[in-house]
C-alpha cells in the first residue's frame, strides 16, 4: 500500500501488514484499562499495551508496530495489561 509522503502513520509497516492480512489492532478502554492497544492475527494475542502517561496515540501505535515486530521476528510477546499472567 502507498501512502502519501505526509502520512505520519506509513511508519507503522507492521500494524499495515497485520490488518492488510486479516489480523486486527483494537484501541480504547475495556474495563479498569483506561487505554489499551492489543494486536492479534487469527490465532493468537501477539501484544497488549498500555498507554503510558503523557504518551501521543502515535507514540502508542510506534510501539505497538514494535511489539508486533518482536513477535513476529522473536517469538516474544509484550502484555503490559496482565503482568502477572
Amino acid at each position: 500500500m502507498k501512502y502519501p509522503a505526509a502520512d505520519p502513520l506509513a511508519a507503522l509497516k507492521n500494524v499495515d501488514w497485520l490488518i492488510s492480512n486479516g489480523g486486527q489492532i483494537s484501541l480504547g478502554a475495556v474495563g479498569p484499562v483506561e487505554c489499551p492497544a492489543v494486536a492479534s492475527d487469527e490465532s493468537e494475542c501477539l501484544a497488549m499495551l498500555q498507554r503510558r502517561d503523557g504518551e501521543s496515540l502515535h507514540q502508542l501505535l510506534t510501539r505497538l508496530d514494535a511489539a508486533i515486530a518482536r513477535a513476529w521476528n522473536e517469538g516474544e510477546f509484550t502484555d503490559e495489561i496482565n503482568p502477572d499472567c
